[in-house]
């Protein structure tokens, strides 16, 4: 918890006038009972009433400064605690952003959201109280003792019983709740967890009719979470009767005493009274601190995982300055890479090369896990090669600064991803400043104006989240348009064109050509139709480079390209592909 107060340093002025407030509030607060044993013993005693009215108003006076002083300290622990969460969120927010594709595999989506909300809300509520109690509890308590003691010595014993009993049940309730709260916040990442994937997969749910089984998942969670809240409720809320029983037992206990003292000297009632209110001062303040000492825990459990978070250290460090000229024409170039994942025992990728060249269109083919997604991945520093050198534009990728090298790349991931807003605001996303006439032009090549058209606001229109309002070849045509309205000098199309019909497909390419003729274009694909005329095609098989070059010449040269053309071919069309390449 405490690694985390460095996000209140900005705040340090407010957390100081907070402070100044807190013990306004405390003095103005322990000058009330002094003053009416002072009217007790001096003016109602004597029948003083000019004694009373003084007393009286300086009471009066006293009530409006604390009051002041109150709102004040509330008002602004309240402020520091909202904007030190703000601040918070945005750190793991901009944290997670930095990420690569391996560090996300650290945590769950669910985990990070319920970091992000949950853990964040837990942090908060903790800081505010530790700024509303941090100096009122201590001062009432120790200010309110040494006071009690002055004015009725021989009743001082009575603060010992009161505050070892608060102690004592706080100590005990804290030790049985304490290590239940991190059993709680996961399994709230669980709920969230499930939450998710019901929620995302429900039409696949619903195609296997398997509701039942899902709710049943879910149903098995909460009920687990259910009992444990119920758990740590109950022994939470034994906490007020047992403070109830001590605090109107040190009320009794200090009547009692207070009364068979009273026989001795009646002039002993002010004192009495004065004695009572500063032992309700200090058990009120042992009460506080009880109450944030219980709280405490799962606060604690809440920023371990926040700082866990925040302390993990980025598998890809970016440059500040890209490092090195780079060449004139844009160009990808593979030197003897490899890659793993941390701690697997084999390779994704072995020993692959080649050179991607302007102008030129370079293909991925290959069985289902055979590397292909991975290999793309290294271009924009999603993954780190394990081994070997990725360069761009003749500069190793680890040499770029994490702006100059994104903004040379055009991604179309393998599945469309489309953010809430409108379908302009989708195109334009890496371009901010295009222009309408961008936008519409980009959308035109990547034939997506037909859809656009028939959508109610045309650019306007709305895209929900994640594009559930589009269908899959509309969500890829328009990542594909906001690629191309980036202008980039290197286009990867991560099988980008599975979702679209042959037709679609055959006239999109074409529309292309004249836009990425300066540029590097990467495709991944798993249709020999879609590849078929790309300048080189490199066939991966098991994460080994099996074959380079063009389909006539893999056709020709490659067993494992062979292979998949028959497995995408007819017969017929298969010997006269075949019978072409072998002229």
């Amino acid at each position: 918890m405490f690694k985390l107060t460095r996000f209140l340093k900005p705040y340090w002025w407010q957390v100081g006038l907070l402070l100044v407030a807190t013990g306004g509030q405390v003095y103005a607060t322990l000058q009330l009972p002094a003053l009416m044993a002072d009217i007790i013993n001096n003016g109602i005693v004597p029948g003083d009433m000019g004694r009373i009215w003084q007393d009286g108003g300086w009471m009066l006076l006293l009530v409006l400064v604390s009051a002041v002083a109150s709102f004040a300290s509330s008002y602004l622990s309240a402020r520091v605690g909202a904007y030190f969460s703000r601040d918070l969120r945005v750190a793991i927010f901009a944290k997670v952003l930095q990420f690569n594709m391996v560090d996300m595999k650290k945590y769950s989506t669910a985990s990070l959201i319920t970091r992000t909300t949950n853990d964040v809300n837990q942090v908060q509520m903790i800081i505010t109280l530790i700024l509303t109690m941090m100096l009122r509890a201590p001062l009432f308590c120790i200010l309110g003792l040494v006071m009690a003691i002055q004015t009725a010595p021989e009743m001082s014993w009575i603060i010992v019983v009161g505050i070892t009993g608060v102690v004592v049940s706080s100590a005990v309730i804290l030790s049985i709740v304490g290590p239940k709260f991190k059993i709680f916040q996961g399994l709230i990442d669980r709920v969230t967890l499930i939450t998710r994937e019901n929620l995302t997969g429900l039409r696949v749910i619903r195609a296997f009719n398997n509701d039942e089984l899902e709710r049943k998942k879910f149903g098995k969670t909460n009920e687990q979470l259910t009992k444990l809240l119920i758990f740590i409720d109950r022994i939470l809320e034994l906490q007020n009767p047992l403070i109830n029983i001590i605090f109107n037992g040190t009320s009794l206990l200090c009547s009692w005493v207070g009364l068979s003292l009273l026989k001795q000297d009646f002039a002993y009632l002010g004192n009495m009274t004065a004695f009572s209110e500063y032992v309700t001062f200090v058990m009120m303040s042992f009460l506080m601190l009880s109450m944030l000492f219980v709280m405490l825990p799962r606060a604690n459990v809440s920023a371990g995982r926040i700082n866990e978070l925040l302390k993990t250290k980025e598998s890809v460090k970016w440059r500040s300055e890209t490092k090195g000229v780079p060449e004139k024409r844009p160009s990808v170039e593979f030197k003897k890479v490899d890659f793993s994942y941390p701690d697997a025992s084999e390779k994704v990728l072995d020993d692959i090369s080649f050179r991607a060249e302007a102008g030129q269109t370079t293909a991925f083919i290959g069985s289902t896990g055979s590397g292909k997604s991975t290999l793309i991945n290294l271009v924009p520093r999603f993954y780190e090669a394990t081994s070997g050198e990725v360069l761009v534009d003749g500069i190793n990728v680890k040499d770029f600064s994490k702006d100059d090298l994104m903004q040379k790349i055009g991604l179309v991931p393998q599945h469309g991803v489309l953010f809430a807003g409108t379908v302009r605001s989708n195109i334009a996303f890496g371009a901010p400043n295009a222009s309408d006439e961008d936008v519409k032009h980009a959308a035109e090549i990547a034939q997506a104006t037909n859809f656009i058209g028939k959508m109610q606001g045309g650019y306007n229109a709305h895209i929900s989240q994640g594009g559930t309002n589009v269908s899959g070849g509309q969500k890829q045509r328009l990542s594909i348009a906001r690629a191309i309205c980036k202008k980039p000098d290197i286009f990867i199309f991560d099988d980008s064109f599975s979702a679209l019909d042959m037709k679609t497909d055959r006239k999109l390419r074409e529309a292309l050509k004249p836009v990425t003729a300066d540029a590097v274009v990467l495709i991944v694909a798993q249709r020999v139709n879609t590849i078929r005329d790309a300048d080189q095609i490199v066939v991966l098989d098991k994460g080994k480079m099996v074959g380079c070059g063009t389909h006539r010449e893999l056709l020709r040269d490659s067993e494992v390209y062979r292979s998949i053309v028959q497995s995408q071919l007819s017969d017929a069309e298969y010997r006269k592909e075949l019978h072409g390449a072998t002229k």
